[in-house]
């Protein structure tokens, strides 16, 4: 029986076929392509939202993560008088890495009225015998007008003495009645004819690390010490570049004022000359940490501890990411940070020291 042939299909559904299956193709071939721009696009996100986010201003109501990337810097600014200035924004100031301009992630600020940055600060005060009996009650009237500036904040205080060895009389606390017996307790105090200012300063640092975290209640917490002292220090174990060491790495400010003492020593004090340089003054120890030196060579205190209170809490913390390249790389990155013109920039911290990865 002959076979019988296969019936030939159309030359018009053939192109038909033909055509639906190019469609296909082509949908298959832009679907893979969109996934895989997709991918980049995910693994270069992140980098490329840190670099092309505009700054955002932070307030201290706002809840805030710190990114473990982010670098740090708190800034104070001051005008041509020495005074605060407040008010800026993130475009206001240039952030510099290495000499390299970066661009600032956030702004925190500080506010007149609201919800203030909380402060944590340790007075370390020098007991070693060369303040006078006068001095040291003036010393008390002004460290309580201190307590009491800052009282619109949350805002804690330590108290420790220092001559050869450094003594805490009065760990963290808020309560000023516990304040004042420790200021009670401070005249008591009497510690050797040695003044070991740095490794005093280096146990307030270390109290302020174990005990009050960089950030309270999800605000950024203000760290410093306040050194009362005659600027001479005497057979410390610790050198200062170790102290301004750990002090940047723990984002602490340390303030010094030095009373009449020492320039007494050295030279009449007058009102109308200029405070001779202390050994405290030229070790670095505050100019390297954004901190002040101020000289008490008025017989009140008061205003000075009140100025020196208003300069605590007048800061800007800056943050920025670093390129990817130096976030892990264990090396000392220099951090320098610009304000506008006829304006002055102290910085908590010059270098930052990137973590070294694992291998």
């Amino acid at each position: 029986m002959p076979s019988t042939p296969k019936r030939k299909r159309p030359a018009a559904a053939r192109d038909v076929h033909l055509a639906l299956a190019l469609l296909v193709t082509a949908a298959v071939l832009l679907a893979l392509s969109a996934t895989a721009r997709d991918a980049r696009a995910r693994q270069q996100g992140g980098t490329r939202q840190r670099v092309e986010k505009p700054p955002e201003v932070i307030d201290d109501e706002d809840v805030l993560k710190i990114d473990t990337d982010l670098v740090l810097v708190d800034v104070t600014v001051t005008d041509a008088g020495g005074r605060p200035v407040r008010g800026l924004r993130p475009e206001d100031f240039k952030l510099y890495e290495d000499g390299e301009e970066r661009a600032v992630a956030f702004l925190n600020v500080e506010r007149r009225e609201g919800s203030e940055r909380p402060v944590a600060v340790v007075f370390a005060v020098d007991v070693s015998g060369s303040m006078t009996p006068e001095e040291m009650a003036r010393l008390q009237s002004a460290m309580r007008a201190f307590s009491e500036k800052l009282s619109n904040r949350p805002a804690s205080f330590a108290l420790m003495s220092f001559g050869m060895s450094a003594k805490i009389l009065q760990s963290f606390t808020s309560d000023p009645h516990k304040l004042d017996h420790a200021l009670e307790r401070l005249a008591r105090e009497t510690n050797g004819l040695s003044t070991h200012a740095y490794d005093a300063v280096d146990d307030a640092v270390r109290l302020l690390v174990r005990k009050a975290p960089s950030t309270l209640d999800h605000r950024l917490l203000k760290r410093a010490v306040v050194v009362v002292t005659d600027g001479f220090p005497v057979g410390d174990v610790v050198s200062p570049s170790t102290v301004i060491e750990r002090a940047n790495e723990a984002e602490v400010s340390i303030y010094s004022v030095t009373l009449p003492s020492y320039s007494r020593l050295l030279a009449p004090a007058s009102a109308e000359r200029a405070p001779l340089p202390t050994p405290l003054d030229v070790s670095g120890l505050v100019e390297k940490t954004g901190g002040e030196n101020v000289y008490a060579n008025t017989k009140d205190y008061e205003p000075l501890f009140r100025a020196l209170a208003e300069e605590v809490t007048s800061t800007y913390v800056l943050a920025f990411y670093p390129p990817e390249e130096k976030r892990r790389d264990g090396r000392s990155h220099t951090i320098r940070v610009e304000a506008p013109r006829g304006l002055s920039v102290r910085q908590n911290r010059t270098t930052v020291k990137a973590v070294k990865s694992k291998p």
